[in-house]
């Protein structure tokens, strides 16, 4: 039996692809798998009673070396902030290529506290900093440093003890090009040295609370259990800037998504499901519930979509526990088309990711899929017709092309980058001031309005003549070009939208990094943990695969 792809129409829409969960393909699970055979160490550790001062931890195999260089700051209250505009964090990190000499961290100790403002070199990959979770981290030190551990109810409400602000790469800053790493094939699936310093920079947040506890109480005080920072990730808070990366990065986005579904196809095709196959399933399944109740957030929104979730689950459960036959063909088939039937979005998409977990063979090869070298398809083919574009746009933009855009609600918004907050936000565009500032988001009104000038125009005409006197409409036609051979390239939906909810998108891209536990503080901005669960580096060579749905918490 062959199963084809779901339609870009349907997993592309914003409410599906806000409602993607982490999986197997997620980049920080990727990270793990790749790097559990190499060497990590702790290389230097010069931290004064108080935990300020410098770290290095690193992972070496054969002759190549990463290392993440920490330096810890002592930070007044009034001083510390999670905006972008910051300039002063607890603590600041950068991910070097090789061994740091003596010279390179006297180098770094000037510059990676400045972040935005230091340079760095083409030795080092990426660069971030974070802020203390003060309350949590003082009662961890407080509770050790008397010779007890913490409560562990308390830490599981925040999860973590430090949450970055911005992780950066790729040539900012001073930062070393893609270029000069990309045949590298350790670090060739997508955010790769991303995840890498913000795993060791989990380890570094535990190692200096026991630090400071074991200076404050030296005859008393104990070390965290590592249960206990095995369940202890790393937060973030997120905004409007991750946006326009999935709208800027079409190839990349398209990769991803098709990685997903190509995996979901695979599955569902698979006629003689093992029974130790779907006892792992369920397994996850069952232990999955105790983490979408640890959940905490305040927005009614996302408590919605929790107990929607939970209650879906529930019955998918007793459906499949009480009702189902799993000796019949085509297993898992029969359950997506189960779940498309009785459940929404949020359970269809969470259980499609626990449906991976079983298939190494099948999620493996896809990783070294996820990458995309864009500037291939950036070039237009000014050689084919107006006519051949009109086809694409019907045939990719078929429900985009309904959308009448001089319907206020369709138009409501517009994109602008900040000049506070330096960064992406989204304005309504009859009550807020600055339209004529607005970024080149709004693909879907882009595309029907170079449909509306395709229409009047000679079919026969090449693209080089229409872009001669359409030059405004050139990054959508490359868009239309590009979608033409990557089906979910484009998000079919309309992103200046009344209807729109911005956290759609940031949920997205989260949830291929592997983020957990969404808390949206508003429809634009989201609390979330990385790495809660995740072995410790000293478990790595011989860790659970599915430690995610192991949470203690």
């Amino acid at each position: 039996m062959k199963v084809s792809l779901r339609s870009p129409n349907i997993v592309m829409k914003l409410s599906r692809l806000g409602s993607f969960h982490q999986s197997k393909l997620s980049f920080l699970r990727s990270f793990l798998k790749e790097f559990k055979d190499w060497e990590y160490k702790r290389d230097l550790f010069q931290l004064d009673e108080y935990g300020y001062g410098t770290a290095v931890y690193s992972f070496k195999k054969v002759n190549r070396v990463y290392s993440l260089i920490c330096f810890a700051n002592k930070l007044n209250e009034d001083e510390r902030s999670d905006r972008v505009i910051a300039t002063k964090w607890d603590a600041a990190f950068t991910l070097h290529d090789g061994v740091p000499s003596k010279k390179d961290i006297e180098r770094l100790r000037n510059e990676v506290p400045k972040q935005e403002i230091g340079r760095m070199s083409f030795k080092e990959l990426t660069l971030s900093r974070a802020n203390k979770s003060v309350r949590i981290f003082n009662h961890v030190i407080e509770s050790l440093s008397n010779g007890r551990q913490p409560d562990i109810n308390l830490l599981s409400k925040v999860g973590y003890l430090y949450r970055t602000t911005a992780v950066y790469g790729s040539g900012k800053f001073g930062l070393a090009d893609r270029f000069r790493i990309k045949n590298r094939e350790e670090i060739y699936g997508p955010f790769r040295l991303e995840m890498m310093l913000v795993y060791l920079v989990r380890q570094f947040t535990f190692d200096q609370v026991n630090h400071v506890a074991k200076n404050k109480n030296p005859k008393k005080a104990v070390t965290l259990d590592p249960e206990i920072c095995r369940n202890l990730g790393i937060g973030n808070s997120t905004g409007l800037g991750m946006a326009p990366f999935i709208v800027n990065h079409p190839t990349l986005l398209n990769n991803w998504i098709l990685a997903r579904e190509t995996a979901l196809k695979s599955i569902r095709e698979i006629k003689d499901v093992k029974k130790k196959d779907i006892d792992l399933f369920l397994k996850c399944l069952k232990k999955s519930l105790k983490n979408i109740t640890s959940w905490n957030t305040d927005s009614e929104y996302q408590k919605q979509k929790i107990k929607s979730l939970f209650n879906d689950l529930n019955n998918f459960l007793n459906f499949i526990e009480k009702k189902f036959d799993f000796s019949k063909k085509f297993v898992f088939n029969e359950i997506y088309i189960w779940l498309d039937d009785n459940t929404d979005e949020e359970c269809i998409e969470y259980v499609v990711s626990m449906m991976m977990e079983p298939y190494d063979h099948i999620i493996s090869p896809l990783v070294n899929l996820m990458s995309s070298e864009e500037e291939k398809y950036f070039n237009i083919p000014s050689e084919r017709t107006v006519k051949d574009l009109k086809n694409i746009l019907e045939n990719k933009y078929k429900e985009i092309l309904q959308i009448d855009f001089t319907k206020k609600e369709n138009n409501q918004n517009f994109w602008f980058i900040s000049k506070n907050k330096e960064e992406p936000r989204l304005a309504d565009r009859f009550e807020e001031n600055g339209s004529e500032l607005e970024q080149p988001l709004a693909i879907a009104r882009d595309v029907k309005k170079l449909y509306e000038k395709l229409s009047v125009s000679k079919n026969s005409s090449t693209i080089g003549k229409f872009l001669s006197k359409n030059n405004d409409l050139r990054h959508v036609v490359r868009r239309a070009f590009i979608i033409e051979k990557f089906p979910y390239s484009e998000i079919q939906d309309n992103t200046i939208g009344k209807s729109i909810i911005p956290i759609d998108m940031l949920r997205l891209k989260l949830s291929f990094f592997g983020a957990l536990k969404f808390d949206p503080r508003s429809d634009k901005w989201l609390r979330i943990c990385m790495f809660q669960g995740a072995p410790l580096p000293e478990q790595l060579k011989n860790y659970d695969e599915h430690w995610i749905y192991n949470s203690l918490n």
